[in-house]
């Protein structure tokens, strides 16, 4: 068992994200819902014959460098795993029930990991002062560590990608065409030689150096890129239609892409509100010494504190009061939207007195636009927002818009925390603080408080530059969020996309008939209805009573973009 704190299982942990990107390639997800074309299937396990001899020769080479004995018991176990399966190669194609494919030249892609691979087990390593001149034993076994940091993503990747398609498969259906493809890759003997592999390079690492450790994490980030690359140009075009990447697959020729999405919790990992109280605790005494005519009067630290802790809790009661109140009523048979609504309505009126609270007690007075921009700009967004909005924006062949829509009290916090890497082009709805002279005066400039006022904002975008209602309907909608207060605009979106786990979103949705379904599953079932023939059932459409649920951007990356 690879130790949970293992160098193999930190790096994995590191860069699992970019194994979504395979996950989500159109061969995967055709592969997935058994559409895949055959004889692009057959090219691809063709190449598994020179990967196989790679990693021989690869595993011969670190056997080599290793200094103890154990260690090159343990690699060259490794390598005859690795050349059973070679010889076992078109045996196991039959009894899997596939055509057994000709061997042919390795791809361009297929070559970039193997000459990668070699280069790497024979000395050759960017970053080493003199490469390809390893001599010492000592540097030696570093070449082996080095060598399986090349090796054990490549077989952790095929694993970890087998196991989530497996997971989404009925396990009673037996027709599937590559369920013995799948089952192979996802079995408990192919995890131990993932295990097997990483245990190894837990062992061989132990006594690099910093400056080595880094070097060996390039490499083993190298490996899944490369292996990414692989996947998504394995060498044949897939001939069936395919739903991902979007932004491909979808014409968006006369056809605009328009991106909303929430802020808090959504693109950040705190929520906006601890962010501004935390300014005005900070910043008290900086305010109380200015000494202005205007300065307005301000609590002391202390009571601040107490009184923000008051507002949260009385906040969160009674939030999930309304939520269960909501939820306790009648449950309604399938999707039913307006009663939703209805629903909802009880939320804004618990919105407007939970802001009318946070004016009244004067905790927002004070602050200064200096200190909230600044904190904006300090804002960390969550792992992969800003480079899927900066590459979104950047793609020639989109023609793209993007909406922050927010309950957040302070839009320039948010136009702040998007200001640098070309983001400055994000469109802010959200309220906004009054300013005296550049400094809060406590009131909120309320824009938006509830459910149905964003969906107003939603709607009000999509209408706005239109000259006809046809021009209306040449958006293709896609809505980021996680919170209640999203609920609608996600229904209302051609692709509502959930991140995040919030439970009362959940337990409202199960309330009302709307299905949470992971994206990627979702994925495979249009394909599998594209290859069909159901044209309509895959086309994306509003108020379709399902929203889409992720746990990474990485997944909306990859969705919309590709790699």
């Amino acid at each position: 068992m690879v130790d949970e704190a293992g160098l193999a299982r930190r790096l994995w942990i590191k860069f699992k994200h970019d194994s979504v990107f395979a996950l989500y390639s159109p061969f995967f997800v055709s592969l997935a819902s058994a559409t895949l074309d055959s004889q692009t299937f057959r090219h691809f396990v063709s190449q598994d014959r020179h990967f196989l001899k790679a990693f021989a020769l690869a595993y011969e080479m670190a056997e080599d460098c290793a200094g103890d004995d154990d260690d090159k018991v343990g690699i060259r176990a490794l390598r005859k795993r690795v050349v059973l399966r070679l010889q076992l190669h078109d045996k196991l194609m039959q009894e899997w029930g596939l055509e057994v494919p000709d061997e042919g030249i390795s791809n361009d892609a297929t070559t970039k990991y193997t000459d990668f691979l070699l280069a790497t087990a024979s000395g050759k390593v960017e970053g080493e002062r003199v490469p390809g001149k390893i001599a010492t034993p000592f540097e030696k076994t570093k070449l082996a560590a080095y060598t399986l940091a090349a090796v054990a993503p490549f077989i952790r990747l095929y694993a970890h990608i087998s196991n989530e398609i497996q997971g989404i498969l009925d396990p009673d259906d037996n027709g599937h065409i590559y369920k013995r493809w799948i089952d192979s890759f996802s079995s408990k003997d192919f995890e131990a030689t993932a295990l097997e592999n990483e245990e190894m390079l837990d062992k061989l690492s132990i006594y690099l150096t910093g400056e080595e450790l880094e070097i060996l994490e390039k490499l083993y980030h190298q490996a899944i890129k490369l292996e990414v690359d692989f996947i998504f140009n394995s060498g044949l075009p897939i001939p069936q239609k395919d739903v991902v990447p979007l932004s491909r697959v979808h014409d968006f020729t006369n056809c605009h892409l328009t991106i909303l999405c929430d802020f808090d919790l959504a693109c950040t990992a705190f929520d906006s509100s601890a962010i501004l109280a935390e300014i005005a605790i900070r910043t008290v005494p900086k305010t109380e010494s200015h000494g202005s005519e205007t300065q307005l009067v301000r609590l002391s630290s202390a009571d601040l504190k107490s009184t923000w802790d008051i507002l949260s809790t009385q906040y969160t009661e009674e939030f999930e009061q309304c939520v269960e109140t909501i939820v306790t009523s009648e449950k309604v048979e399938g999707f039913r939207y307006e009663d939703l609504c209805k629903a909802l309505e009880q939320l804004a009126e618990f919105e407007r007195k939970a802001n009318e609270r946070v004016v009244q007690s004067g905790v927002l007075k004070g602050l200064s636009l200096e200190d909230i921009k600044r904190a904006g700009q300090a804002l960390i967004l969550q792992d992969g927002c800003r480079s899927f909005f900066q590459k979104t924006l950047k793609n020639e062949n989109l023609k793209t818009d993007v909406h922050v829509l927010s309950y957040c009290w302070c839009s320039d916090l948010i136009a702040s925390a998007f200001s640098s890497g070309d983001l400055n082009v994000l469109t802010v709805h959200s309220n906004e603080l009054a300013y005296e002279e550049l400094v809060t005066t406590g009131e909120i400039i309320r824009k938006l408080e509830s459910p149905l006022e964003k969906l107003q904002a939603f709607n009000g975008i999509l209408k706005g530059p239109c000259k006809s209602i046809e021009e209306e309907h040449k958006h293709l909608t896609v809505y980021i969020g996680g919170s209640v207060g999203d609920f609608l605009c996600l229904l209302q979106a051609d692709i509502g996309i959930v991140i995040g786990s919030s439970s009362s979103l959940r337990r409202l949705g199960d309330h009302f008939g709307v299905s949470f379904v992971p994206l990627f599953s979702g994925l495979v079932k249009r394909q599998r209805n594209l290859a069909a023939d159901e044209e309509g059932s895959c086309q994306w459409k509003p108020l379709s009573g399902t929203l889409y649920t992720v746990s990474s951007w990485a997944e909306i990356h990859a969705f919309i973009l590709g790699t």
